[in-house]
């Protein structure tokens, strides 16, 4: 197709309310980049320039940039594991080019050392939903669900399954049942309840940056109740990318060795540890305050809701156990999506996102982040968005 009809084509969609998967990305991605206000600035929503810009304007601040750059995981890239393991309190880690392959080697490892190579996970976890059955594809692992009820199993239900496995996962925060969290008491018994069943435990802390708050806890105590754990550099520290799995010495070494069959010894990764580094240093002792903060946003949304007059929302958790939730609302995705990118565009300010079609007809769900730009926004400030992004959904009052 030629230009001048592609062009064509494309003015039609829109002149007839219709526009094309590319197209709404790319108007989503405009609109929420010309606000003035946000809770949360991701760095998908930033240009090629702004991401080397950063980079290059925090990189001395964390490391000798006199340094030789590193070459198949050596120099800074073992900066970031022997921070890492000091955070988590481990003997050692290992950095990946993803959580996804993390995983997989640590919970194939384990199968090794247990004999056992069923691995027990709730039925959100990330392995389940988003990495295409990599576990029994690629590592030939089996997966066992001790409950699927929207929440982390109990104590009770992981010691009387009927099954046995030798690995026990559990997803800190559990992200999609809204970033849901145990107590630390119910965390504690639920570890204890894995080790009577001589499993080993293994934590998915793409997200345990910030459950600190929650748990009222260091992390390395927290880290301290799993044998191994692995933690992500972009999901909440704002990274390239990467991720680390640390834990005892002997599985790390072993790890390493899987890490290189699957293709995960780069060449070079001096930019991704690089941004791990200022991630550590600049948004970790920050993460409590955005935790404080999404606890005042989900409170002043929930009031704004009503306010509004909407026939019925949900936030979850009520009172957020990170500094991430989740919020439901009667509406197409497609009108909510159309809404939030209207009020992003003529008012500037950005409340949601996107919004996704939940399991029920009628049904929509996003997820919030509060970072630090939501900082600046007050509950009345919150409360007032509510009310002119809702104002634009179908059937409310001019």
């Amino acid at each position: 197709m030629s230009d001048s009809a592609q062009q064509d084509k494309d003015q039609s969609a829109e002149q007839g309310g219709e526009q094309s998967e590319e197209q709404k990305r790319a108007r989503r991605w405009a609109a929420v980049r010309g606000a003035e206000r946000a809770l949360w600035r991701p760095g998908l929503h930033s240009t090629v320039g702004e991401r080397l810009a950063r980079l290059t304007d925090m990189a001395a601040q964390v490391y000798d940039l006199d340094q030789p750059v590193d070459m198949y995981g050596d120099r800074i890239v073992e900066t970031v594991e022997e921070r890492v393991a000091g955070l988590l309190g481990k003997e050692a880690a290992a950095f990946f080019p993803s959580g996804t392959m993390a995983q997989q080697v640590a919970l194939r490892c384990w199968a090794g050392r247990t004999g056992n190579p069923a691995v027990a996970l709730h039925p959100l976890a990330h392995p389940e939903v988003h990495e295409r059955d990599a576990l029994s594809v690629v590592s030939g692992l089996r997966t066992v669900h001790p409950t699927y009820q929207p929440r982390l199993p109990t104590a009770e239900e992981v010691r009387n399954f009927e099954e046995p496995f030798g690995t026990l996962m559990l997803e800190l925060p559990l992200r999609d049942a809204g970033f849901e969290l145990p107590s630390w008491e119910e965390l504690s018994k639920v570890v204890d309840a894995a080790r009577e069943r001589d499993a080993v435990v293994h934590f998915d802390g793409a997200r345990l940056w910030e459950c600190t708050p929650h748990f009222g806890r260091p992390l390395e105590e927290i880290a301290g109740l799993a044998d191994s754990l692995y933690v992500s550099f972009y999901k909440s520290l704002g990274g390239l990318g990467g991720a680390v799995l640390a834990g005892p010495r002997t599985l790390l070494d072993e790890a390493k060795a899987w890490r290189h069959r699957y293709g995960g010894q780069v060449f070079q990764q001096f930019p991704t540890a690089l941004s791990a580094l200022i991630g550590l240093d600049q948004v970790l002792p920050r993460l409590p305050e955005y935790v404080a903060h999404a606890r005042v946003v989900a409170a002043a949304l929930r009031e704004g809701f009503t306010a509004a007059g909407v026939p019925w929302s949900r936030v979850h958790p009520e009172e957020p156990h990170t500094h991430e939730f989740r919020v439901w609302l009667p509406y197409d995705h497609e009108e909510l999506n159309e809404a939030a990118v209207r009020q992003a565009e003529e008012t500037k300010t950005a409340l949601f996102h996107r919004w996704f079609p939940d399991r029920l007809p009628g049904l929509s769900v996003t997820e919030v982040t509060v970072a630090e730009a939501g900082l600046e926004l007050t509950a009345e400030d919150v409360r007032t968005a509510v009310a002119d992004f809702t104002a634009r959904l179908p059937g409310s009052a001019p």
